[in-house]
């Protein structure tokens, strides 16, 4: 009991200490409580045939007859193959940008030059995905739009891009890297400044270029975090935002755009089948976590550090 009260004891000590740390940390912990934590209460309308009326605690229970339903359908496995299709996509071209960018930007010796820039490249991450879609709509119109007019210059006939299944995916993913590479690069730039500079200094004095550098200080330096990243991506493979899908979605790319999250707006809330929506994003959530699961234990395996 003497070693248990020495070390509730010492706990106390600690918070006593760093009080003012965990209240900054305070205001994080609230917001994941109730936009993340609370809101999991929610989760067994998925086994319920959920009815306004009664509320979810009253609804009828009916066990995994959703999950069946699900899986019986025939489109099901096209959203399925269209939202995986997407995120490797994403994950591929989309998660070394900002790794990329934050090294070209610790390149930047010109430190006025170097905030400028990462201004600029930060702006796009605060614009609405509704306002990026009107920008794309009339961008890529094959009547006006700035892009088809170029191609009328060279002789090339108009393109209907966001209407052309070929061309909807490489649009979503380049627009997605446009926006958010240069938010992402935050962390990776933040890994950069804590690398030891003595180590930089030692490689100058052994002759090594800036190039050598790079591949040999400073991303060693910042392997960790690009695999904790890593790792903490792949659990959203299966999420692909609902908000960019759905301003660039229309009849004629359904076949390629519809993925899990437009799938359970359109059934669950248009089509008034509530369990049925909250089903198709506890699947998703499954999957990921098993994406994490997977790939934190393949990095231990590398001897790499996992997020646990």
């Amino acid at each position: 009991m003497s070693s248990v009260s020495a070390n509730v004891k010492g706990t106390f000590r600690y918070l006593n200490k760093k009080k003012y740390l965990y209240l900054l940390l305070l205001p994080c912990v609230i917001y994941f409580l109730v936009f993340n934590y609370i809101p999991m209460y929610g989760v067994m309308i998925a086994f319920k045939d959920f009815n306004f009326a009664k509320g979810i605690l009253h609804s009828p229970w009916i066990g995994l007859e959703n999950f069946r339903y699900m899986f019986g359908l025939s489109d099901f496995y096209k959203v399925f193959w269209n939202s995986l299709y997407l995120g490797l996509l994403r994950l591929v071209f989309g998660f070394p940008f900002p790794i990329i960018l934050a090294l070209l930007l610790n390149e930047i010796r010109m430190a006025s030059f170097q905030r400028v820039t990462q201004t600029m490249i930060y702006l796009p991450h605060f614009i609405s995905w509704v306002v990026i879609g009107g920008i794309l709509v009339n961008f890529l119109s094959p009547s006006w739009g700035i892009v088809n007019i170029f191609l009328k210059e060279l002789g090339i006939d108009p393109v209907f891009f966001l209407a052309d299944p070929d061309y909807f995916r490489p649009i979503v993913v380049l627009s997605s890297i446009w926006k958010e590479s240069g938010w992402g690069s935050i962390i990776y730039l933040a890994a950069i400044a804590g690398i030891n500079s003595e180590l930089y200094e030692a490689a100058s004095i052994d002759g090594a270029s800036r190039l050598q550098r790079l591949l040999h200080v400073t991303l060693p330096g910042i392997k960790s975090t690009i695999v904790i990243l890593f790792i903490l991506r792949l659990g959203q493979l299966m999420g692909n935002g609902f908000e960019q899908i759905f301003v660039l979605q229309n009849p004629m790319n359904l076949d390629v755009s519809e993925v899990f999250e437009t799938y359970a707006y359109r059934v669950g809330i248009l089509g008034g089948r509530f369990s049925f929506g909250t089903t198709v994003g506890l699947f998703t959530s499954v999957i990921g976590f098993i994406f994490i699961l997977i790939s934190n234990q393949i990095a231990k395996l590398l001897k790499e550090d996992g997020i646990w």
